[in-house]
């Protein structure tokens, strides 16, 4: 099982990206995706949570509205579109795969999930 996180870079203020997770090893609309990030010097933070056994998505209540983040089960890849980002959306976005259910109070810590990708850098600056 590997997921692999791509995408980042630096954008100016009131930008978008849009942050790509290739799945490989299994089929993860059977389980559920997780995007996380972590800035310089503060604790991680769950940003987006795409869950395919309670057909739901969640957000943080900061990135609520500007971010969206969707599947793509033909090319077992998630995606985490940003708009209207600001310079506190910078840090490392990594994703991870998590259970397939009850994650609707349980998934911002991140401790449900696993197989860590690597992470990608988004930079938000003039």
């Amino acid at each position: 099982v590997q997921l692999q996180a791509s995408g980042g870079g630096l954008v100016q203020p009131g930008g978008s990206l849009r942050l790509s997770c290739t799945v490989s090893g299994f089929d993860f609309e059977y389980y559920s995706i997780g995007w996380f990030r972590q800035a310089p010097g503060k604790e991680r933070e769950g940003v987006a949570c795409i869950s395919y056994g309670d057909n739901s998505t969640y957000y943080t209540d900061s990135v609520r509205g500007r971010f969206t983040i969707s599947g793509d089960s033909a090319r077992n890849t998630a995606f985490l579109q940003m708009d209207s980002l600001n310079p506190e959306d910078t840090a490392v976005y990594r994703c991870a795969i998590g259970p397939p259910y009850g994650l609707k109070y349980r998934w911002e810590s991140g401790s449900l999930f696993g197989s860590w990708g690597r992470g990608t850098l988004v930079t938000v600056s003039s």
